[in-house]
Formats: structure tokens, C-alpha cells, sequence
């Protein structure tokens, strides 16, 4: 009687403990939900200063049009905006590499300005075009500060084709499809410039 007593009784604790560890985990979802979505957001965007913005600019995404460019495809938008004011465009575009699809997150701001840019996925070799997808990337801050006028349009490309900029060491094809993405994205937002900023501009 006393075993059969003793294993009601676990039995008993096991069902409590794994309905109040269900009642727990239900009334914290929303919020580890949220936080989850924070640090992948954190992730995605710090190629901007956390102090440059205070909304959250992957939860309004901008509706881009004439997505097809020249040289890549543009796969969306964001509006980064501080105290009302838009800070920064995000585009997120794709290209085709040496080895496949390269995904960029490019920032301008507000004056046409690039800020950033950074490598979201890509399929490059190792130790060649690879070195495309590391964060921090030396040699894509090298376009900071770039417009698409500034340099001209010859002066946008690697120093081999007449242009103004070094490439990945032993990576041409994808040091060409980067510069080429981002110059269609800084042209896009020139082109796109009132749609992009917005109101709050």
C-alpha cells in the first residue's frame, strides 16, 4: 500500500512540475519571442550604431519598386529613423558571385551616402571570395562614404578595370559582383530618393 501510495504521489509531483514548467513557458513566450527577435534584429542591423535609431526598422519594411537593376536584385527595404527623422536606408540586394548567389545589407543615408555594408549570406571560396562574408569586412568599409556620383561611374570598379578600388586578394569575379551591387543600390536610392525617405526626412 505504501509503495503504490509513495508512486501516486510522484506521479502526482512529476504532473504538477511539468504543468507549471507548460504554465510558465506559455505565459514567457511573447517575451522570449520578442527577445529572440531583438538579438536577430541586433544581428541583422549592426552595421548601424545601436544610437542611431530608436525604431525597429526590420518590423516596417519598405514596398521597393523596378527591383531588377543592372548588375543585382534588390529583396527589400528598411527605413531607419531616429526621433522621427529617417537616419538610413537599408537595401538588402543579391548578385551573383563566383560561386553563387551573394546577399548584401547596404546603408545610405538620408544625403545618398553610403554607410555601411555588410554580407548576409554568400557561397565564395575559402580563403579567397570568402573573406567577403567576414564581420567586420576591412575591405568593404573601404566604400564607405561613397556616393554614386562620387566616384564617377568608370571610377566605380576594381583598379585592374580602370577604376578606383583594390579587390579581394585572388577574388575578381566576386570583388566585381560587390562593387557592382553596391553602386546599383547607392543609384537606386538616387533614383528612388523621396519614396525611400519618406516624410519624416
Amino acid at each position: 500500500m505504501n509503495r503504490t501510495l509513495s508512486a501516486l504521489v510522484l506521479l502526482l509531483l512529476a504532473v504538477i512540475g511539468i504543468g507549471a514548467t507548460y504554465f510558465v513557458q506559455r505565459i514567457n513566450a511573447p517575451q522570449i519571442v520578442a527577445q529572440q527577435r531583438l538579438l536577430e534584429s541586433r544581428k541583422l542591423l549592426d552595421l548601424l550604431p545601436l544610437e542611431a535609431y530608436d525604431n525597429q526598422p526590420l518590423e516596417q519594411p519598405l514596398a521597393l519598386t523596378d527591383i531588377t537593376l543592372s548588375h543585382s536584385t534588390l529583396s527589400g527595404g528598411y527605413r531607419a529613423t531616429r526621433d522621427g527623422q529617417t537616419v538610413a536606408i537599408l537595401l538588402r540586394s543579391q548578385t551573383q558571385g563566383y560561386a553563387g548567389a551573394i546577399e548584401l545589407l547596404i546603408a545610405i543615408d538620408a544625403t545618398g551616402k553610403l554607410l555601411a555594408v555588410k554580407t548576409l549570406q554568400q557561397s565564395e571560396t575559402p580563403a579567397l571570395g570568402g573573406h567577403l562574408g567576414d564581420w567586420p569586412n576591412a575591405w568593404l568599409q573601404t566604400f564607405t562614404g561613397k556616393s554614386a556620383n562620387g566616384p564617377t561611374d568608370a571610377g566605380w570598379a576594381l583598379k585592374k578595370d580602370q577604376g578606383q578600388f583594390d579587390q579581394i586578394a585572388g577574388a575578381t569575379i566576386t570583388s566585381r559582383a560587390a562593387i557592382s551591387a553596391i553602386h546599383d543600390a547607392l543609384r537606386y536610392f538616387d533614383d528612388h530618393r523621396a519614396t525611400l525617405l519618406g516624410s519624416g526626412t
